[in-house]
């Protein structure tokens, strides 16, 4: 079945990328100041997430039986950076939005020993809101 969709215009397309940065931003306060719930909270109930390590979990409760026991005090010292570097709307309610994450000290300074990572989010905007449905997460090595 082939779905016509609406192409969202200039100002829609600018406020819904605008929304989905905010997504991005709570993402990051979240793993800044480890709150579990916060962080889980940004999921579709049948979310689907890949870690940066290649483990597969899914459902909200999977995903937050494992962002509890990893992110408290993983995050010491830390001060993770994740920037929205590309949002592809594939309907006007869903996107695939690729991030650049990247660790700092808490004075601002790079981590040399935390890889960057690549995640790649596909959101769906449901009752007003948007949501991560499935989440990738890569490490960029360096060749």
């Amino acid at each position: 079945m082939d779905m016509e969709t609406t192409p969202l215009d200039e100002q829609t397309r600018e406020t819904e990328t605008e929304a989905i940065r905010q997504l991005v931003a709570t993402v990051q306060h979240a793993q800044q100041h480890e709150l579990v719930d916060d962080f889980v909270g940004l999921f579709r109930a049948d979310a689907i997430w890949t870690t940066a390590h290649g483990k597969r979990l899914t459902g909200r409760a999977e995903i937050a039986e494992f962002t509890g026991k990893v992110l408290p005090g993983a995050m010491t010292g830390l001060a993770p950076s994740y920037e929205v570097v590309h949002v592809q709307f594939i309907r006007p309610d869903v996107a695939a939005v690729k991030i650049r994450q990247r660790y700092f000290t808490t004075d601002g300074e790079p981590v040399a020993d935390q890889p960057e990572g690549s995640p790649l989010y596909v959101m769906a905007k449901e009752d007003g809101r948007w949501r991560v449905v499935a989440a990738q997460n890569t490490q960029v090595l360096e060749a």
